[in-house]
């Protein structure tokens, strides 16, 4: 048995394909292709969890993404569980494991639904009020709770099993949803000839053609031409379709985020697939045709189990054989609700009535349900229904009062009328519209390259859905480029026109302050809950939203937000338009981690870069550290040292004889072009135009506000060419930052920017035997002081291959840096290495190169800078042309505020007691007797021990610390008070005479 409520003829699943699976551990049976929600409907099961506040008991109620109720826990071993699933989305599999939430200890009887008859002292804004007394209660006892109780489900705590990938495509013309006009409007823009996708969230293409009965298109049953048709554009070269795909998001410059679910279907998936594939879509073209959601009826205790829309019930019934109940009655503002009653009174179930709020239904469905035989009782509503774990009957009573009148049903199909799916268009920036005659939203202008079609843009009659699609498709291939093809034409007939709808609360759901009229199901809210919103001073939508939580949930308000839309402006006494609307954000559906985050995870969240050296390094015992990504050498110790022993031989080695340092991380950027040199004229503070091809300069890059973004030599290798350095961790924003203004407020600059990074490999010597080391190596460049002086650059050939050769230097020594070919790298410094080492010359880490400079008084942007110091507080004002009119940053760095007296400087400090090395970030003070709170002047940006000056150096930002030069200044720790003198930044060879060799 495939379950009680199964229809024998009636659905497209086919009977001898079945799948086995337990609920709540009881074994179940399915067909091949049954949501989880069908199947438990199959077997009469309607109770499947319990609601988030109240704990009442919760059933399905729809038969898509909009479901706010039915959220379970589903796996298929113990590592692969996830919670608050979608039992109306996710298909059935063999082996497959399902569990309710929200619940204990059983579904049927949960301790938590006490809750419900404490509902009055849980009113909407009851945590607000209540959690904020006493104030030392929060953290020790309301938040520990808040955040057990919070969500449904239960976060796996195994690591994902499963992996992900994803896709970056272009094509011309997106279409999200194939439906009826999804599938027009892709057929016409493809016969254009159009690079085409076509994505719907459903197992196969169809949309509400899946529960349609009666809709005929080019002469066939409306399925199967949206099946025929599927068929055909797979067969075409220039569509791709993507079915269990759901569009997601829709950002900037009409890129749209796609997530398909791969293998959650199958019972066995095939290891090389991944679960789900995350495709980033860039269209010239973008068709929405992503429909409408039926909205519920608002009546007291609308939230019983059996209880549903009637789309879903038509779903259920006609597309997977089943029915919902024995016994349906139909609760209506909307004609579509009929052909829901038509349906299951042709396939022999019980329809008592059909209660329609209106006192005019539509003449077509009337005369139809006369002719079935069913009761329509229009001008009445439901006013409450009664049953514990499942409805079992409803009260009926004709509007304006009277007596009510008790029906027996075990189901009960609603609807309000449909809410077209505006969230896509929304997240694209378009504005919508208040069509005040039908009562909904719709899009209005729009902010990008899209066009809305059918239900989703209120097009509600079939022939006008498919004519409006077909030339949507059309237009949209046109303007995208497309040459190609004949016009499409296609026919296509409803069963009866649809009329009616309503939003808000139905009669029975007023000001009663007791019934419980639910909007929100999962968070349960209630119509009194918005109109206590009101009362309480909430007039902002966004303020009600968050004042009673209505459409905050996993649903995020696709059936609620209407409904608490329109009871808000009738408290308020304003028209809908003048309430406004709540944001429409991403995602449209929940997405798993795992789809975003892809690769991304493990080793590969954080990558690792490594230079072409590293492997030499590592052979070589070096300790690393981490550097943004990358992995520097730190240091490299001898057997038996610890780190401040080697680091103080390797400041010693490369001062008296020579150090080898892997600079490759350095940023690099060449700069190309006719303009260069006006461009980084404007980029940097020095002048640039003056350079000669074979020098080098010093550059200081600022930001708007005037202060310094970066620093690095850029050498000038021809008249249209520049080598930019910047810092390891800067160069990605710098050349973004370049990039920017390039692009926005220098475009008629002639100027190409590449970044070559990890295009170069840089090996640094350094120390008095530097020349000597590398000149045997070096073919075709004169490295003597006068031909290739301090700042220079030139080209030529090392070991054999090419080279970019700067003669320039972060120690104060003279130095080298080789830049060479990355697949060079290790073999050049192999070469260079032979040489050194017999000469005394040490490998060197970054540790060393730090207390080096700190020792010449060079600055490290990021570390010495904090983003609040200008060229002048960090001492290089030389490095800002007196003459230039113009660059980034000029008019900031003239701020009133920027040029005061009395701001932070960088200094040099050095302790009274040598042997003692200051902490970096440590606080410093005039006066270390002062009262709390102190003033603080500033604070250690760099602080090491230097073994070639024998003492502890320091450099710090400090008020007005220039002028301080010679004075003593305290930095107070926990267990003593150090006094240290303000000193120029320069410790080592302050003549620079090392550095011109």
């Amino acid at each position: 048995m495939t379950g009680v409520n199964r229809i024998s003829g009636a659905g497209r699943l086919t009977p001898a394909r079945t799948a086995r699976f337990t609920f709540d551990g009881r074994t179940l049976t399915a067909l091949e292709g049954d949501t989880i929600a069908s199947a438990l409907i199959a077997n009469d099961i309607h109770l499947v969890g319990r609601s988030f506040k109240y704990h009442r008991p919760r059933g399905i109620l729809s038969a898509g993404a909009e479901e706010p109720n039915a959220l379970l826990d589903v796996s298929r071993d113990a590592a692969r569980r996830q919670p608050n699933v979608r039992a109306t989305v996710q298909e059935v599999f063999d082996g497959m494991k399902v569990l309710s939430q929200n619940r204990w200890p059983s579904l049927a009887f949960d301790v938590g639904g006490f809750n419900d008859l404490l509902s009055p002292f849980f009113a909407a804004g009851f945590y607000y009020k209540t959690f904020m007394w006493p104030k030392a209660a929060w953290h020790k006892l309301y938040e520990p709770f808040i955040r057990r109780a919070a969500g449904l489900g239960v976060a796996p705590a195994e690591p994902d099993p499963d992996h992900y990938s994803s896709r970056y495509v272009h094509c011309d013309v997106l279409v999200v949803g194939a439906g009826a006009a999804g599938l027009s409007a892709a057929l016409a823009a493809a016969n254009a000839g159009a690079k085409v996708i076509l994505c719907d969230e459903q197992p196969a293409v169809g949309g509400a053609l899946h529960y349609d009965s009666g809709t005929m298109i080019d002469g066939k049953p409306g399925y199967d031409w949206a099946l025929a048709t599927g068929r055909a554009l797979v067969a075409m070269d220039n569509v791709t379709l993507l079915t269990r795909t759901t569009a997601f998001g829709y950002y900037n410059h009409n890129f749209v985020g796609l997530v398909e679910r791969v293998t959650d279907h199958l019972p066995a998936p095939d290891k090389g697939l991944p679960r789900e594939r995350l495709w980033q879509v860039r269209a010239k073209k973008v068709i929405l045709a992503n429909g409408a959601i039926e909205r519920h009826m608002v009546f007291a205790n609308n939230d019983r189990p059996g209880i549903m829309l009637a789309s879903a019930g038509r779903t259920y019934l006609n597309h997977f054989g089943v029915a919902v109940g024995k016994k349906v009655g139909i609760y209506t503002a909307h004609d579509s609700a009929y052909e829901a009653a038509f349906d299951l009174r042709k396939a022999g179930i019980d329809v008592p009535v059909i209660v329609d709020c209106r006192d005019k239904p539509g003449d077509m469905v009337l005369a139809e349900a006369r002719s079935l035989g069913i009761e329509v009782l229009s001008g009445h509503s439901v006013v409450n229904t009664a049953g514990k774990l499942r409805i079992a009957s409803m009260s009926v009573a004709r509007n304006g009062g009277g007596a009510s009148r008790k029906i027996a049903v075990d189901a009960l199909l609603v609807s309000a009328g449909w809410t077209p799916s505006v969230h896509l268009f929304s997240q694209s920036r378009g504005k919508v519209t208040f069509d005040a005659a039908t009562e909904r939203f719709l899009p209005g202008t729009y902010a990008q390259e899209c066009l809305s079609v059918g239900a989703c843009n209120g097009t509600d009659d079939l022939q006008a859905t498919i004519d409006e699609a077909l030339a949507a498709g059309e237009l949209a291939a046109r303007a995208a480029g497309a040459e190609g093809g004949a016009q499409v034409a296609l026919s296509g007939r409803n069963a009866f026109e649809w009329t009616g709808g309503m939003i808000g609360a139905a009669e029975g759901a007023g000001a009663d302050k007791t019934v419980k009229a639910f909007i929100d199901f999962q968070h349960d809210v209630c119509a009194k809950d918005i109109r206590l919103a009101v009362r309480e001073g909430m007039h902002s939508i966004e303020h009600i939203k968050r004042f009673t939580t209505n459409g905050m949930a996993s649903d995020q308000g696709k059936l609620s937000n209407m409904h608490g839309l329109a009871i808000a402006a009738e408290a308020l006494g304003k028209e809908i338009p003048q309430v406004g609307l709540t944001t429409f954000r991403q995602p449209y559906t929940p997405v798993t981690f795992g789809t975003i985050v892809s690769h991304s995870r493990g080793s590969l969240f954080d990558p690792a870069r490594k230079t072409p050296i590293h492997a030499w390094e590592e052979a070589h015992g070096a300790e690393f550290e981490d550097v943004g990504n990358w992995k520097r050498a730190w240091f490299y110790p001898k057997a038996g040292e610890n780190m401040h022993e080697a680091v103080a031989r390797e400041c010693k080695t490369v001062r008296e004889a020579a150090g080898v340092f892997d600079a490759s991380t350095l940023g690099k950027i060449e700069v190309v072009g006719p303009d260069a040199a006006e461009f980084l004229n404007l980029m940097y503070t020095n002048a640039w135009d003056n350079l000669k091809p074979g020098r080098c300069r010093y550059g200081i890059m600022l930001r708007d506000d005037g202060f310094v973004y970066d620093d690095g030599v850029v050498g000038r290798l021809a008249e249209d060419r520049f080598h930019v350095t910047t810092t390891t961790g800067g160069a990605p924003r710098v050349l973004h930052h370049m990039e920017d203004y390039l692009q926005t407020e220098f475009p008629h600059l002639k100027v190409w920017l590449t970044s070559t990074t990890e295009q170069w490999a840089v090996i640094a010597v350094q120390g008095p035997k530097a020349r000597e080391i590398i000149a045997p190596l070096v073919e075709g460049i004169d490295l003597s002081n006068e031909a290739f002086p301090h700042m220079s650059v030139a080209e030529g050939r090392i070991c054999g291959v090419p080279t970019r050769l700067f003669r320039m230097s972060f120690t104060g020594e003279l130095g080298f840096e080789v830049n060479v070919p990355a697949d060079y790298g290790q073999a050049v410094w192999e070469a260079i290495w032979a040489r050194a080492e017999p000469m005394g010359a040490c490998a060197y880490g970054t540790e060393t190169m730090h207390v080096l400079r700190a020792e010449k008084g060079y600055i490290i942007v990021g570390q010495d800078t904090d983003g609040t110091l200008t060229p002048d507080d960090a001492g290089l004002s030389w490095a800002v042309s007196k003459k230039k009119q113009d660059f980034v940053g000029i008019r900031g760095m003239k701020r009133p505020d920027l040029v005061k007296e009395g701001r932070k400087q960088l200094v040099g400090l050095l302790t009274k007691d040598p042997q003692v090395v200051l902490e970096e970030g440590a606080q410093i003070v005039a006066d270390p007797n002062e009262p709390k709170p102190m003033t603080m002047l500033g604070h250690v940006t760099s602080s090491y021990w230097s073994p070639n000056c024998g003492r502890s150096i320091a450099l710090a930002v400090v008020a007005g610390g220039r002028a301080r030069l010679g004075q003593t200044l305290y930095v107070p720790m926990a267990d003593r008070t150090i006094a240290v003198e303000v000193s120029d930044m320069v410790f080592f060879d302050k003549e620079g005479g090392r550095l011109h060799g």
